[in-house]
C-alpha cells in the first residue's frame, strides 16, 4: 500500500510524509496538500467529471467517521477501490483528534462562512484553512460538486442515521440528492431554514457544492465503533468514488423522514435552564405547552407546534449559542 494512505496514521502522529505525491499502478495521483488533508485524482481518461469532498474529524472525538474515511482512503492506496471521481479527503480537527476532545478550544464547527474572521485560536485557523482547500478543490468549472462532512453526536437518536441540508436563499432541495441520501442509509432529513456557520453550510453556500452534514451514530474512541453501522453509507461512497452507483430513483422518496427546523433555542446568559433529562435523545418527541427552557428576562420556549421534536439539545454551550432546535415534520416542496 502507498504510504499516503496512511493519512490517519500520519494525522494522529503529527507527522508529514517523505513523499507528497504518489501513483498507485492504475495511475491514480495521490496527493499530500498539508495535514489532514489528502487529494485524490483519477487518469484523465477516467475522471467522470465528480468532484466529492469527504470530511470528518471536525469534532476530534467522532471516529466512526473517520475510520470510514481512512479504510476509503487505505483501499485507494491498495488499488482495490479505482476512483473515477476527484476526491479531498479531510481529517477536520487534527489537535482534537489526537486528544479524543471534541474540539481544542472551541467549536470547529462553528466558525465557517466567516466566522473565523472574528475568533482566534487554532480552530479559527484550521476553520479558515479548511475553506481555502475546499474552495481550491472545486475550482474546476463544469464539473458535479458534492460534500459530505461526516459526524456522530453527543447523544443517542431516536432515529440514528441522518441528515442536516443546508438552507440558501432561492435555491431548492434537490431530489436526486435527498434519494442518494436515503440509498446510503439515511433515515431523515432535517431541512434548514436559513444560512448556518458549519462546515457544510459554507460549501453550500459559498462554493455551489451539494452539501450535507450526515449524523452517523453516537460518539465513541477509536476502536470501539461497533455499534455505528455505516455499511450502507460506505459502499455507496465506494460507488460513487468508483462511478458505479445505480441509478438514483429520484421519484420517490418512500422511507425517508423529512423535517423542518421549527425555532432554534438560544442561550443567552448564565440563568438558561433547559428542562430536558440529561440523557434524552435525538428526535424525542415534545407535547404542545411543555415548557421547554427558559432564561434570563421571562424568556421561555414553549412547545406549540404539532409533532415538535428536539434535535441537538445542549445546555452547556456558550452564551448566544444554540442550545437546541424544535423541528416539526415537512414534505417537500414541489420542483420549480
Amino acid at each position: 500500500m502507498l504510504a499516503l494512505g496512511k493519512l490517519l496514521e500520519l494525522t494522529l502522529a503529527g507527522r508529514e510524509p517523505a513523499e507528497k505525491t504518489q501513483l498507485t499502478v492504475d495511475g491514480v495521483r495521490m496527493r499530500w496538500l498539508t495535514e489532514g488533508a489528502l487529494e485524490v485524482r483519477p487518469p484523465e481518461a477516467r475522471d467522470n467529471g465528480m468532484d466529492l469532498l469527504l470530511s470528518a474529524g471536525i469534532h476530534g472525538n467522532e471516529t466512526a467517521p473517520i475510520e470510514l474515511l481512512d479504510r476509503l482512503l487505505q483501499a485507494i492506496a491498495r488499488g482495490t477501490i479505482k476512483p473515477r471521481a476527484r476526491i479531498l479527503f479531510l481529517f477536520g480537527n487534527p489537535g482534537a483528534m489526537r486528544t479524543g476532545a471534541r474540539f481544542v478550544e472551541e467549536d470547529l464547527n462553528r466558525l465557517f462562512n466567516g466566522r473565523h474572521e472574528s475568533s482566534s485560536g487554532p480552530e479559527a485557523l484550521r476553520a479558515c484553512e479548511l475553506e481555502h482547500l475546499a474552495e481550491t478543490f472545486f475550482s474546476p468549472p463544469g464539473r458535479t460538486r458534492l460534500h459530505y462532512d461526516l459526524h456522530t453526536a453527543i447523544r443517542g437518536s431516536k432515529i440514528e442515521q441522518f441528515a442536516l441540508y443546508p438552507f440558501k436563499e432561492g435555491r431548492s432541495h434537490s431530489r436526486e440528492e435527498l434519494s442518494r441520501l436515503r440509498a446510503a442509509g439515511m433515515e431523515a432529513v432535517l431541512l434548514q431554514n436559513k444560512p448556518s456557520i458549519v462546515f457544510s453550510a459554507y460549501t453550500y453556500d459559498r462554493l455551489g457544492a451539494e452539501a450535507f452534514t450526515l449524523e452517523l451514530g453516537k460518539a465513541r474512541p477509536f476502536g470501539q465503533n461497533g455499534g455505528v453501522n455505516v455499511e450502507r453509507l460506505e459502499q455507496r461512497l465506494q460507488q460513487m468514488i468508483e462511478g458505479s452507483e445505480p441509478a438514483l430513483a429520484d421519484a420517490s422518496l418512500e422511507g425517508l423522514q423529512l423535517f423542518s427546523v421549527a425555532r432554534e433555542v438560544i442561550k443567552h446568559s448564565d440563568a438558561f435552564i433547559l428542562h430536558l433529562p440529561a440523557d434524552i435523545e435525538n428526535f424525542s418527541e415534545l407535547p404542545k405547552g411543555y415548557l421547554l427552557a427558559q432564561d434570563a428576562g421571562k424568556t421561555r420556549w414553549i412547545i406549540e407546534e404539532e409533532g415538535a421534536r428536539i434535535i441537538f439539545p445542549n445546555p452547556k454551550v456558550k452564551n448566544g449559542l444554540r442550545a437546541g432546535i424544535i423541528i416539526e415534520p415537512t414534505t417537500l416542496a414541489p420542483q420549480g
